[in-house]
């Protein structure tokens, strides 16, 4: 039987395994969820504003003393938006560069960079409205929400482990990760000085932790190990022919994706044999690449 396309929906973003459409899926459903609630109070079926009071237990205040309060605070704001461009605007780089995140690195580095992303954001934020004087004197009437310390961190990470990777951007035409990067870290230097300090503060911080971690990881430290073990597939035989004639395409079974995520992590993608890349490319569009 033929499933429905919420079926689909469904089974992509909390079925498949894959982080990117799981964290699509909760930043989508929070926003729809505070739209509707939004609604009810607009049609006048109660007096209580109850987005506003749902946000204000989702949202990461700037002051210390209203953050003890919610601590939990600095992981939710990470998947909530408001207005739909906002929402768009953060979805689609998150789809977009984390598509590519996801060809050359595992599933359970692109959770960790997501999620210890925003939590560095969040902590910087807190950090420049509580010690530097111009952001202290407006902190206890700040709060910030969205993804884009998450976005800002897959980004970077991306860009630091392939600078040269170009994409395809309208009325740009073909630009290379490390340019798009550095476009996006200018702009949020120069917006501390306007009315959403806060945000920047927040993107800079994380595309400095996605920055950090590539490069820890390129020297042989993945802190993603904090979240747990690589989940292993049977071990497949191999035989070998003792006289090929010609290199053969690897057999991209888990383990050697595993051994071909991480010789692109300290060596970078250029490094890799012809086969390593056919294998890498056949993972990538059969799923194989596992958490």
């Amino acid at each position: 039987m033929k499933k429905s396309w919420v079926g689909d929906l469904w089974h992509k973003a909390f079925r498949s395994g894959s982080p990117l459409y799981l964290f699509i899926a909760i930043n989508i459903l929070v926003f729809v969820g505070l739209s509707l609630l939004s609604l009810i109070t607009a049609l006048g079926f109660t007096d209580i504003h109850l987005a506003g009071y749902l946000l204000s237990w989702l949202q990461l205040p700037a002051s210390v003393s209203g953050w003890l309060y919610k601590p939990w605070t600095l992981a939710t704001y990470m998947f909530t938006q408001q207005g739909l461009f906002h929402l768009l605007f953060n979805m689609l780089w998150l789809f977009w560069i984390g598509i590519i995140f996801l060809d050359f690195l595992k599933k359970r580095q692109f959770t960790f960079v997501y999620l210890a992303g925003g939590i560095v954001g969040g902590v910087l934020y807190l950090l420049a409205y509580n010690l530097i004087p111009v952001f202290k004197a407006t902190a206890f009437g700040t709060v910030m929400i969205g993804s884009s310390a998450c976005v800002s961190a897959i980004v970077f990470a991306t860009a630091a482990l392939l600078p040269d990777y170009t994409i395809r951007l309208l009325f740009f035409g073909n630009v290379r990760l490390k340019y798009l990067a550095l476009a996006f870290i200018v702009i949020d230097v120069l917006a501390i000085a306007g009315l959403n300090a806060g945000g920047s503060i927040a993107h800079i911080g994380g595309a400095l932790f996605g920055f950090i971690y590539i490069k820890r990881l390129q020297s042989g430290q993945d802190w993603s190990r904090i979240l747990g073990r690589e989940r292993r597939r049977r071990k497949l035989r191999v035989v070998r022919n003792e006289t090929p004639s010609y290199e053969e395409p690897l057999v991209p079974n888990q383990e050697v994706i595993d051994r071909i995520l991480d010789k692109i992590s300290q060596s970078g993608y250029d490094s890799l044999t012809k086969a390593e890349k056919e294998a890498l490319f056949k993972a990538s569009k059969q799923g194989q690449n596992e958490y």
